[in-house]
């Protein structure tokens, strides 16, 4: 059993003892931590808390806990069930809520869940707040209402209509150049929310073919559920027979976005993003954010509309922060992630979807040929196992040293950019290892470059 209390919320897998797994009490215990921290400092008058989950299989239990935990808080609660990350996040706006629990694992196994916890903004806590609902959380300072003040409950399903509407009503979103092209579309939602609205989604964009792949929603996924090449082979077999323009692939929670080109090859998760902000930069110039572990390739398409290309700390906060710093008109993560600020400061796969189609049908390529139009590179990870008392902090810093005269961002852990790849290395939190990522024009290059890296952390550990 895991339980893994983070920044962002808290996860894990379902049953086991108290503080192993994710349990009723563990569950409790951070929902009213939460709650308590809310109350505390929410700048907005409302007593409304949004909740919307996934559809795991462990979901009816876990929302039946936070819900009522909130109310044993004194906070009115608005259930939208079924619902994407994204959907809950603009639901904390759409409803002038002080904040929103999210609950899903995202792109972890069946077994898993966690609640994902939003202030008023519908945008993820920072890393001072998520650290104060922690402290909340162990010292159990919180205290529940007394029978005269315990929340109302109330639930309203309209929300992914409302997503819907929303993301049509973005200047971006061509819906006529959409329909005009007749496009046909091949889905895998893998089990959960995503197959029951992004179907939805397309019929209102103009698409008349769209085949559905794990479309039941039962949360019992029909692989695991990250969207990777290893985990697609259904959808790209499905796609290998011609008979469809594009492929989508999402997570369960609707918030990382994959394409699958016509003859069944991966596009790239990295390129998401890439080809959703060429597309934003044509049309509205300016600058863009991703995680230092994402691909060059989006710095070197913001250069090609004269923007500037900044890079943030691994993590979607982190992302959203710097974004709003550097006033960045599109952003996100290579994990498929796209956060378009016209919409919402959130990983959002229906922005995504949406704005790609409307540049497939203006540019009139096949995904295949769109996807040659952009730089290649190739992206290895790696990992470095350490013992416990290792001092992964010290290793970095000696790194850094030995590469000083290269160009060297510390913003989190040491990414070294040299002048034709990178390598990115940052300690895990949940673990004793090093993550290495590198980037270079061909994956044997990236791999290269990254071991050699990792050769130098391991004389240094000797």
């Amino acid at each position: 059993m895991t339980l893994i209390k983070s920044i962002s919320g808290i996860r894990g897998t379902i049953g086991g003892p108290v503080g192993d797994g994710l349990t009723p009490l563990d569950i409790v215990k951070f929902t009213s931590a939460y709650a308590a921290f809310i109350r505390k400092t929410t700048p907005v008058e409302s007593n409304t808390i949004v909740v919307g989950r996934d559809a795991r299989i462990s979901g009816e239990m876990v929302k039946n806990m936070v819900c009522g935990t909130l109310m044993g808080m004194g906070f009115d609660v608005i259930n939208i069930g079924w619902a994407s990350t994204p959907t809950t996040e603009l639901a904390v706006t759409m409803t002038g809520s002080c904040g929103g629990i999210i609950l899903t694992a995202s792109h972890n196994p069946r077994q898993w869940n966690a609640l994902k916890l939003l202030n008023e903004k519908g945008e993820f806590l920072n890393a001072a707040e998520g650290n104060e609902v922690l402290r909340i959380a162990e010292a159990e300072e919180f205290v529940y209402s007394d029978v005269d003040r315990i929340g109302k409950y109330k639930e309203d399903f309209s929300f992914d209509e409302k997503h819907i509407d929303h993301v049509l009503g973005l200047k971006l979103v061509d819906v006529e150049a959409i329909r005009n092209a007749n496009f046909k579309v091949a889905l895998d939602t893998i089990n959960s929310v995503g197959g029951i609205i992004l179907p939805r989604l397309l019929e209102k964009l103009g698409v008349k073919t769209i085949y559905l792949l794990n479309g039941e929603v039962t949360g019992d996924f029909k692989h695991n559920p990250e969207p990777l090449e290893k985990n697609l082979g259904d959808i790209m077999d499905l796609m290998r027979g011609g008979n469809y323009d594009v492929g989508f692939v999402v997570d369960p929670d609707v918030d990382r976005l994959a394409f699958i080109c016509e003859d069944g090859r991966m596009y790239g998760e990295e390129y998401t993003l890439v080809t959703v902000a060429d597309y934003v930069l044509k049309h509205t110039p300016g600058n863009t954010v991703s995680n230092l572990s994402s691909t060059r390739a989006l710095r070197d398409v913001t250069n090609k509309y004269g923007g500037t290309y900044y890079a943030s700390a691994v993590g979607e906060v982190n992302v959203t922060t710097k974004m709003k710093e550097m006033e960045a008109v599109i952003g996100g993560e290579g994990n498929g992630g796209v956060i378009y600020p016209e919409s919402h400061y959130g990983r959002d796969a229906l922005v995504g979807i949406a704005l790609f189609l409307s540049h497939l049908a203006h540019e009139g390529k096949k995904v295949s040929e769109l996807r040659a139009t952009y730089p290649e590179y190739c992206i290895a990870k790696n990992r470095i196992d350490l013992t416990p008392s290792t001092d992964v902090d010290a290793i970095l810093q000696k790194v850094k040293e030995l590469y000083k005269n290269e160009k060297i961002n510390d913003v989190d852990g040491v990414k070294i950019d040299f002048a034709d790849c990178w390598v990115h290395l940052r300690k895990s939190n949940t673990e004793p290892i090093i993550r290495v990522y590198s980037e270079a024009a061909t994956m044997e290059k990236a791999d290269e470059i990254g071991k050699k890296i990792m050769e130098i952390v391991y004389a240094m550990t000797k």
